[in-house]
């Protein structure tokens, strides 16, 4: 079996609130992720979801533990570093779609790839073809404002692929979506992981959208467990 291309070992996570103390969010949580899988996962708002994949991507430090990508220990790795790594080895999808909204949907899939050293030529025909690949070719000169939220969410998605990323993680990426629409971007979503063989860590409420992912994972009282 071929090695973890992400590995969670013994995360912990407390913040404080305050006078009344801290709030331990996660203890010893550990995760591995296989190339080419997709796994979901699962909690309740408030259960540490989120911080779980903001250390998993590199936007925050775990008190103790460590993280490793694809067999290289990034746990407190310089901020230069870390950003290379998120732009390089990371996608992020997230509720929300965060797009800019004064750039079209193509350049919102280019300006990544632009800042991680592609040519502009090279970076406008990958965010071509991605905005194909999710059915919204005709769309790429539309602003964000011009977009459905289905649409706009397969655009965010683009760009998460846009430099061609180890791992996707996502945080409840159709959960502002209505379920119809949840529905058909998430199954655009699962087709293109599946067809890239890309690994993807997604966070959702959705039971029926976690059982069509490879496992799913539970976030109980800080630690992981399988669904």
């Amino acid at each position: 079996m071929s090695d973890p291309v992400l590995a969670l070992s013994g995360i912990g996570k407390t913040y404080k609130k305050g006078k009344p103390g801290e709030v331990e969010v996660l203890r010893g949580a550990d995760l591995t992720l296989m190339r080419g899988e997709v796994v979901a996962l699962v909690a309740p708002s408030g259960a540490g979801k989120s911080t779980l994949l903001h250390i998993a991507g590199l936007l925050d430090t775990p008190d103790a533990g460590q993280v490793e990508i694809a067999g290289q220990d990034v746990t407190r790795l310089s901020d230069r570093r870390r950003t290379g790594i998120r732009r390089g080895d990371l996608g992020f999808v997230y509720q929300f779609h965060h797009l800019l909204p004064e750039f079209t949907a193509l350049e919102n899939i280019v300006l990544p790839q632009l800042a991680n050293g592609t040519g502009a030529r090279a970076a406008k025909e990958r965010a071509a073809m991605l905005l194909g690949r999710v059915g919204i070719a005709d769309r790429g000169d539309h602003r964000p404002a011009a977009l459905s939220g289905g649409e706009q969410q397969r655009v965010a998605f683009c760009r998460a692929l846009a430099n061609e990323p180890k791992v996707l993680l996502a945080d409840e990426p159709t959960g502002n979506l209505d379920p119809e629409t949840s529905d058909r971007v998430f199954a655009t979503l699962l087709d293109v992981v599946r067809e890239t063989g890309l690994s993807a860590l997604i966070a959702t409420h959705n039971m029926a959208l976690a059982a069509r992912m490879d496992r799913v994972l539970k976030l109980e009282h800080g630690v992981l467990v399988a669904g």
